[in-house]
């Protein structure tokens, strides 16, 4: 019997949660990092000053969730396609090279990429496809042993 990371729908699920949870980590991190401008650039900030502390502070933990929940849904979606891919495509050539992950890469980034048309599909999957490419190689490199 197989268990859960041997699977496809296995590791398709851990690797779409996980990429939820790194995601909302990341996502929460590059939020709170967006309040860094002065204030009096931004209008709505200025409006926000305005108010009391608690709805200050009300109206910015919304915004942070909402950014955050933003940003695990998106790590999630591309963790879990990405993985599904390319485990469905390492059993269907019943090998494990570095093309898998290119093939899963072009897969992933044309999909994400469709709904804005065919040239953006056509750039995400080269994009995506050489990313993956070069992560793989990175991650497959022979180790320093002294």
């Amino acid at each position: 019997m197989q268990t859960l990371m041997e699977s496809c729908p296995g590791k398709t699920a851990v690797s779409g949660v996980m990429g939820f949870a790194l995601g909302g980590a990341f996502g929460l991190f590059m939020a709170s990092m967006q309040y860094d401008t002065p204030l009096s650039t931004n209008p709505t900030a200025t409006a926000i000053t305005s108010l009391p502390l608690k709805e200050q502070l009300k109206r910015g933990f919304k915004d942070l969730g909402a950014r955050s929940y933003s940003s695990a849904k998106n790590f999630g979606k591309v963790g879990a396609i990405y993985s599904g891919t390319e485990c469905c495509v390492e059993g269907f050539r019943a090998k494990n090279d570095l093309a898998n992950g290119v093939i899963a890469g072009c897969i992933t980034g044309g999909v994400l990429a469709a709904p804005a048309g065919p040239q953006a599909a056509a750039l995400g999957c080269a994009g995506f496809a050489a990313f993956s490419l070069a992560i793989d190689s990175y991650m497959r490199r022979p180790s320093e042993v002294d």
